[in-house]
């Protein structure tokens, strides 16, 4: 199995709160890349849908993708995602075939 782990993490804005949530993952952009295991992390916005927003991430190991799953910036923004996302983040892993 493949060491690196590729992160396709969606999540769509309630209507109004597009600016609010974009803010939001924009916080959590430095902080995962100055993270030992990240390897990619960006921030994607959808050409055709403003409210639709994804990370497209790739880390070194799954343990430091854990690790960054429960670091106090994403535990933070998670907290502040509640009020604006229509439905909880869709975070799916992969790895290279």
């Amino acid at each position: 199995m493949a060491s690196t782990v590729h992160v396709i993490a969606r999540v769509r804005a309630k209507e109004g709160k597009e600016e609010a949530l974009k803010a939001v993952l924009t916080d959590l952009i430095a902080p995962s890349r100055r993270e030992i295991a990240c390897l990619k992390y960006d921030l994607l916005q959808s050409t055709t849908d403003v409210r639709s927003f994804c990370f497209a991430e790739r880390w070194d190991n799954e343990q430091g993708l854990e690790e960054h799953a429960a670091s106090a910036h994403v535990k933070k923004a998670g907290e502040r995602l509640a009020d604006l996302v229509e439905s909880p983040p869709d975070i799916e892993r992969f790895y290279v075939v």
